[in-house]
């Protein structure tokens, strides 16, 4: 690690900053295009699996010995064929080098194999989340100008179709489940594969790999330009700091959105490390697929950790032996910090934590499948308390920073150096900076072009000298692990003048077992209050205990023992913060909030100001006769 260490340094005129620097595995000289990688692990290890797909159906993409129902192993030599046949019929369709063709699916084995095509024939892949509206679909498409759109089900066909009007550049659609991928590869078979070879070859590491569209809490998405580079520089820095995560005979279960820069950088390191990868397409199938599958590592969003505590927690509470998770919880994490001192977890403490395994610790494991001792969580900060109850349950959860601009990876912890509470520091090939005021800089090949067709935007987050104003606010401290403390967008900032960030604080709500979401309330307010929702698999357990089997969380939100619950998760929080950050008031919303009703992104992350909107009269409540 070179550069100044945490709190040294002078630039922009003066400005007291921290930056630190990481050389380089690998540069952006010479990179090959994405494909490449699929053709040499054909060559090189052919019968290796690279995908698994658990249920293979032989109308969306052929299935070679394929038993219904059953999980079926694609070889390296197999992805490869399967990507060469899609990638003559992308030929045979017209598209060019440089084409931009929409990709509009839930993670499955088939959007790797488009994803794959479109790169080794030189177009870009442009992700568009499988649960976006027509209006946003209609914009992604119209704003990249894309000629072409391979969506999955009829239900997107059918909304594509009511756009068409409005998109004079798109000529051709395909639908996954109707067969069209399989048509499109029949009439490819009158490409010669050396077309695909020249197409392939012809790729170099600046020309664009995929645009992909940030979900964005507020107002239109905006295209992030990706570049072959970009992404290749990305992933081998990030995975050769992490052997222990990527490598050889590693497994997943994918079950993010690929739509997702996150889950993407995980696809490509699995094609790079010549991992397996099972794709997961349902989400109320995650458990038993984990469980069928033995991942040895998971990634998620820390939205799936909370509920896996609070499942946990409930199922032990249900059965009577809520005292010995309890304890077990305890020792976790007693067990968890010991190991960041130096003497680490005294006999004792190692004794409790072997019987704890035993009575706690291998259940939850189990749930995983057994194998998962890491796991890569990512999208939104993940309580530290929550952090060091798993890594003494022998699940290490490693947290990482970036964004969609990055590639999206900029720092990671890793197995031989974490640091719970920070997201770890940067991976070789990243300049990070704090800069005056406290704004989070980054600077590396992994930082994107710019915004497609949105130069004001790009001049508004690229400095001339290649910064990228991230727009985060953080620290790094004098062993250079980032510490993220909130968005410069959702400070709230009260009547009193008191700055804060809110996600600390909501995470510590959010982190009682009954609580589904929180988000703070405070702008040119005089004090701060949050809203809560009640957690939905929690909330049928609490009103079957307390006397009410059939009642909404709308008939009892105004319930004294109901609130009393909230009550002792706001407590907890505000031991954590200054007075002038406390929260004085909340209030329980009627309902969850929920990505279908456009109030969370497909990360889980809050659209603060649809929820405000939505939510007013109850936030005018909160402050009603100050």
């Amino acid at each position: 690690m070179t550069g100044c260490p945490a709190g040294g340094g002078a630039v922009n005129g003066g400005a007291v900053v921290q930056d630190v620097t990481v050389e380089p595995v690998v540069t952006g000289a010479q990179v090959p295009g994405l494909a490449e990688m699929v053709w040499d692990n054909a060559r090189q290890v052919p019968d290796v699996v690279q995908f698994v797909r658990p249920d293979p159906v032989s109308r969306s993409w052929p299935a070679r010995r394929s038993v219904q129902g059953r999980a079926l192993p694609v070889t390296c030599e197999q992805f490869r064929d399967d990507v060469l046949t899609l990638a003559r019929g992308f030929i045979a369709a017209g598209v060019a080098h440089g084409d931009r063709v929409g990709l509009m699916s839930r993670t499955r084995y088939e959007w790797s194999l488009v994803d794959y095509a479109l790169w080794s024939v030189g177009a870009v892949t442009v992700p568009v989340y499988e649960t976006s509206s027509a209006d946003q679909l209609g914009w992604i498409l119209a704003d990249s100008g894309a000629v072409g759109c391979v969506v999955e089900t009829a239900a997107h066909d059918a909304m594509l179709a009511g756009l068409r009007d409005g998109l004079p550049a798109l000529r051709q659609t395909w639908q996954i489940d109707g067969g069209g991928l399989i048509a499109l590869a029949g009439q490819g078979r009158t490409v010669d594969d050396g077309q695909v070879e020249a197409r392939r070859r012809a790729v170099s590491g600046e020309d664009l790999a995929t645009i992909v569209y940030t979900s964005g809490t507020t107002g239109r998405p905006k295209g992030c330009a990706l570049t072959h580079r970009n992404i290749y520089c990305d992933v081998t820095n990030a995975t050769s700091v992490m052997p222990e995560l990527l490598h050889p005979g590693a497994s997943t279960v994918l079950f993010l959105p690929l739509a997702h820069a996150f889950a993407r950088l995980v696809q490509v390191g699995v094609v790079r490390t010549r991992a397996t990868m099972v794709h997961s397409a349902d989400p109320g199938r995650v458990f038993e697929q984990l469980r069928k599958c033995r991942p040895t590592f998971i990634l998620a969003v820390p939205r799936v950790f909370e509920k896996m505590y609070a499942k946990a927690r409930r199922r032990a509470e249900g059965s009577h032996r809520g005292r010995l998770f309890a304890v077990a919880d305890a020792v976790a994490v007693r067990y968890s910090r010991a190991l960041d001192t130096e003497r680490g977890p005294n006999i004792l403490l190692r004794l409790a934590r072997a019987g704890c395994d035993v009575l706690a610790y291998r259940t939850l494991r189990a749930a995983l499948g057994g194998r998962c001792r890491l796991a890569i969580a990512g999208g939104a900060p993940l309580e530290p308390r929550l952090a060091h109850f798993f890594r003494g349950a022998g699940i290490t959860v490693l947290e990482g920073y970036g964004l969609t601009e990055t590639s999206p990876a900029v720092t990671a912890n890793v197995p031989s150096a974490m640091r719970i509470g920070t997201v770890g520091r940067p991976l070789p090939g990243a300049e990070v900076r704090i800069a005056d005021g406290g704004e989070v800089l980054v600077r590396g090949e992994m930082v994107f072009s710019g915004y497609w067709n949105n130069p004001d935007a790009t001049r508004a987050t690229l400095t001339d000298d290649g910064w990228l104003r991230t727009g985060d606010l953080g620290s790094l401290d004098p062993d250079g692990y980032l510490r993220i403390t909130g968005r410069i967008k959702e400070i709230i900032v009260t009547a009193a003048g008191k700055n804060l960030a809110p996600a600390p604080i909501e995470e510590q709500v959010r982190a009682h077992p009954l609580v589904g979401q929180c988000m703070l309330v405070g702008n040119d307010r005089p004090y701060v209050t949050a809203l809560v929702t009640i957690d939905p698999p929690a909330w049928q357990r609490w009103r079957a205990a307390h006397g009410h089997p059939d009642a909404d969380v709308a008939d009892l939100r105004d319930d004294p023992e109901l609130r009393q619950e909230i009550q002792t998760a706001v407590d907890r929080a505000n031991q954590t913060v200054s007075k002038a950050e406390q929260v004085k008031q909340f209030r329980i919303l009627p309902r969850d909030l929920t990505e279908a009703d456009g109030e969370l992104t497909p990360t889980l992350k809050i659209k603060r100001e649809a929820v405000q909107e939505r939510y007013a009269a109850d936030i005018e409540a909160l402050y009603r006769g100050h």
